[in-house]
């Protein structure tokens, strides 16, 4: 039975949940489509309408084993529709992800390997279990991790570790991952969903508007800029509503009260 991505809007925030129970989550042709679609009709949505911040969670316990790998045999071993695999279909899905100004959390349980840990290192905020366990171990499946998506991987896993994993085909338990940054909270299992929402939560009373100039600024500092014409544009905020409203409720000591966009 194939797998699919559910996207459900719930108030502030959203949930874009991986759903392929019976392997536990892995990820087939269809769902890295759908999961890049459902973050371009996320990053289309005009801000009055977006939400705030956006949970990608696996189904029923785990968050994603990697591939499908029972549909590995149908372009595998031919190298155009190896590269269209890997260049037309997934890495548009990551490119997706890190494109969309709605900041992200991961909420990880059990399995992040593989295609799930990519998927986990395009989220803004990684949050997991204690029995979490991360990796990439494709050197016993016998290839090497794509360009486009070990680029997305060494953004936010250091060189070091991250040789060891591909190279090694090693897996790191929740620990290993918070100590070497590539998760921001460690929690117990059955308090992965709601520590995620409360996070989320907190986040969506803060202002939309600047979340997404951060996501903005931070996108093109990774690209080497940001360029004269994009810092020049980046103060076009000083008479925005967020901003008004956030030094005002400072000065008369309350609680602001951001508005959607």
């Amino acid at each position: 039975m194939p797998g699919h991505i559910l996207l459900e809007p719930l108030g502030d925030w959203a949930r874009v949940t991986l759903s392929h129970p019976a392997k536990l989550n892995a990820i087939d042709i269809a769902m890295w489509q759908a999961l890049r679609a459902a973050f371009e009709r996320l990053q289309g949505m005009a801000p009055a309408q977006a939400p705030h911040a956006v949970v990608v969670c696996g189904a029923e316990g785990q968050f994603a084993s990697g591939g499908d790998i029972a549909e590995f045999a149908g372009f595998r071993f031919d190298e155009a529709r190896l590269h269209h695999f890997h260049e037309e279909i997934v890495a548009p899905a990551l490119h997706a992800m890190l494109a969309c100004d709605i900041p992200s959390f991961a909420q990880i349980n059990g399995a992040c390997i593989g295609g799930g840990l990519e998927i986990a290192a395009c989220c803004d905020i990684r949050i997991c279990g204690e029995s979490s366990r991360f990796g990439a171990p494709i050197a016993k499946l016998g290839f090497p991790m794509a360009p486009a998506e070990l680029k997305v991987l060494s953004g936010v896993v250091a060189a070091p570790l991250l040789r060891e994993m591909l190279l090694e085909a090693r897996l790191f338990d929740a620990h290993a991952a918070w100590r070497c940054g590539l998760v921001h909270e460690v929690v117990a299992d059955d308090q992965v969903e709601p520590v995620v929402q409360r996070r989320a939560e907190r986040l969506a009373e803060l202002s939309p508007a600047a979340a997404r100039l951060n996501k903005q600024t931070l996108r093109q500092i990774a690209a080497g800029g940001p360029t004269d014409a994009e810092r020049r544009a980046h103060f076009g905020y000083a008479d925005s509503a967020d901003h008004r409203e956030g030094i005002t409720a400072f000065i008369e000591k309350r609680p602001p009260r951001f508005q959607r966009g």
